[in-house]
């Protein structure tokens, strides 16, 4: 079964294009974070009509790259939400287009559920059930996966999630856009002996987290010494480790908290945050050392991208029914969901 993925949720256009027998074929990436980064955040507008110069080509790419046509095509698989509505519309309409002129069932795939089986385009990868730890822009959730559309929520953050924490701790300390990644390579040469920061909820009792208390404790902490123009690049640097340390080790304790708790002895971590270089091997020494296994997806498929979109789809046309597109009116009934929590689509369930 080949399934076509188109992902444009935000501010990167990724298309992919994935076998059920053969794996992933091809996928290629655009990013608009050079675009953005003179605005200082994602502009909506800007980003929408970037997907739309960008998708086509791309698809074209892929196609080429595996050496297939479109009329090989089983599926193909959108980005149905959540993300930037605009942005959304673009993979939407020229995936359910695509669906309709080629007479093949065109998939709505949640963003978050593209990355929760992200780790499976790993090698080696798990199997289900496992543990999953979510940490993707605005999303921190740890899921009990039993298997393809059978996700249990266990808990979650309550406030800021952990990239939105990074992303805001960078703005604070004056790092250009996107801050993230910025603040996690400054915090490699940070002294973590200097600054003590607090760890929200880490004796909380359950698997929920908060990360907006400690944003807000750097903030204090940068305010303390005059502001971020004030303050020297050493101490930037001490304070972005002090950050990285009170949050790895929040994501830690209830990694393996959520691990004890479901008896699963297999944790997989998906998102950008996954990428985190300090997270990766405070969490590999813990989980291995309680005899557990640890699966990432590759670096490339931490951030947002269209071969995660394809393996959603391609595992939910394996594993759960789909409806096949039988008349004009097909064309014109799929749907963009901006805002879109696991839960409201039956695939979840708080524990």
């Amino acid at each position: 079964m080949l399934v076509l993925g188109l992902e444009t949720s935000c501010d990167e256009t990724g298309v992919a294009l994935y076998d059920t027998s053969a794996g992933l074929l091809a996928h290629a990436l655009h990013s608009q974070v050079a675009m953005h980064a003179q605005y200082g955040g994602v502009v909506p507008e800007l980003a929408s009509r970037d997907h739309i110069r960008r998708i086509l080509p791309l698809c074209e790419k892929v196609l080429a790259d595996a050496h297939r046509k479109l009329s090989e095509l089983d599926a193909i698989a959108y980005t149905e939400g959540p993300g930037l509505a605009g942005a959304l519309l673009v993979g939407a309409s020229v995936g359910a287009s695509l669906g309709f002129a080629l007479g093949k069932p065109a998939l709505g795939i949640h963003h978050l559920e593209g990355h929760l089986l992200s780790p499976l385009l790993a090698h080696p990868a798990p199997d289900f059930p496992f543990v999953a730890l979510l940490v993707s822009g605005g999303h921190s959730q740890l899921m009990a996966v039993a298997g393809v559309g059978e996700y249990r929520l266990l808990g979650e953050t309550l406030d800021d999630a952990a990239g939105e924490a990074f992303d805001k701790t960078a703005k604070l300390l004056g790092l250009a856009y996107p801050g993230g990644p910025l603040l996690s390579k400054l915090a490699e040469t940070g002294d973590p002996r200097r600054f003590t920061l607090p760890r929200p909820m880490l004796h909380s009792g359950n698997l929920d987290m908060s990360f907006s208390g400690l944003k807000t404790a750097v903030l204090t902490l940068v305010q303390q010494r005059g502001g971020a123009h004030a303050i020297d690049g050493r101490t930037k640097a001490d304070i972005a480790r002090a950050f990285q340390e009170a949050m790895v080790d929040v994501l830690v304790a209830k990694s393996l908290a959520a691990l004890a708790e479901t008896g699963e002895r297999q944790l997989v971590v998906a998102g950008g945050v996954g990428a985190n270089k300090q997270l990766r091997e405070q969490l590999t020494r813990a989980v291995l050392t309680r005899g557990g296994e640890l699966f990432y997806p590759p670096l490339e498929f931490c951030t947002d991208n269209g071969a995660m979109i394809a393996l959603a789809g391609a595992l939910r046309m394996q594993h759960l029914p789909v409806a096949r597109p039988d008349s004009a009116r097909a064309a014109s009934s799929f749907t963009i969901r901006p805002r879109w929590d696991l839960e409201e689509i039956g695939i979840a369930v708080r524990s």
